[in-house]
């Protein structure tokens, strides 16, 4: 009970932390023009807490459900490239090779 109570907290927490770090970057400031483009700190942590995470899981279940499917199409002598793409490839590119706190690639 008290791990699933530790884990809404730190979900809350880091949804607040990320929603004030957005609200901060209004783009009607007059100080825009000094700030530069990198992602905040609050959008780079919840990235490394939550999503990377997750996207390493999607990445592991993507390449197992790519091994089951693997002999279904050589049987079929099926080129299974496109399968490889979004199975694997797509979620480890998104794991590993996007800048930290970057969220839209």
């Amino acid at each position: 009970m008290k791990s699933r109570s530790f884990v809404i907290s730190a979900l809350v927490t880091a949804a607040l932390v990320v929603g004030t770090a957005n609200a901060q970057s209004d783009s009607s400031s007059p100080y825009n023009d000094s700030l530069d483009n990198s992602p905040s700190a609050g959008a780079m942590a919840f990235d490394l807490i939550l999503v990377r995470p997750i996207s390493l899981v999607a990445t592991v279940l993507g390449s197992g459900l790519f091994i089951l499917s693997l002999p279904l199409a050589l049987v079929q002598r099926d080129a299974p490239i496109a399968a490889a793409n979004k199975l694997v490839v797509e979620p480890a590119r998104y794991t590993f090779d996007r800048p930290l706190g970057v969220m839209e690639q």
